[in-house]
């Protein structure tokens, strides 16, 4: 398969990706635990059917020592008993957050609250900004159909 766009080749895609790439490093940065924010961008992924991104993030993922049981329940979360109860929360967020198209309404009151109860207001807003991004960054690939299968830990960080 081969991509409908090159973002590497394209001068406006450079210069407004570096500021995409600068707002992801921000996010990675923050307090938000490394390990929530990969399975979250993981699951926004799956959600979202971008090769791209759940070939980065399962590979960065395990780099960085996360398990495979934990990697191949991701997509099964509810039913699964290796996740925290503040991962939970914020896989559940992230599902609600991403599905606001399928006319879901959006995050309810409920899931914020448990979400709340786990991360504080600086962590919660970069769970927020990951959601976004993630989506955002999906939606690059999954309309450009980026081929996915080659990304090797560290590429883009």
């Amino acid at each position: 398969m081969d991509a409908r766009l090159n973002y590497f080749a394209d001068p406006t895609a450079g210069k407004a990706l570096k500021h995409v790439m600068t707002a992801g490093r921000t996010i990675q940065d923050s307090r938000l635990p490394a390990a929530t924010q990969e399975l979250v961008a993981l699951r926004v992924s799956q959600i979202n059917g971008c090769a791209v991104c759940i070939d980065m993030h399962t590979k960065e993922a395990a780099a960085a020592g996360e398990t495979s049981v934990r990697l191949n329940l991701v997509a099964a979360w509810r039913e699964a008993t290796v996740f925290s109860e503040a991962e939970r929360a914020a896989l559940e967020l992230a599902e609600q957050a991403t599905r606001i198209a399928d006319g879901a309404g959006g995050v309810t009151d409920e899931v914020w609250a448990c979400a709340a109860k786990h991360y504080d207001e600086e962590q919660l807003t970069a769970l927020v900004l990951l959601v976004s991004f993630m989506n955002m960054v999906n939606r690059l690939n999954v309309i450009t159909r980026q081929p996915a299968g080659n990304y090797e830990p560290g590429q883009f960080h």
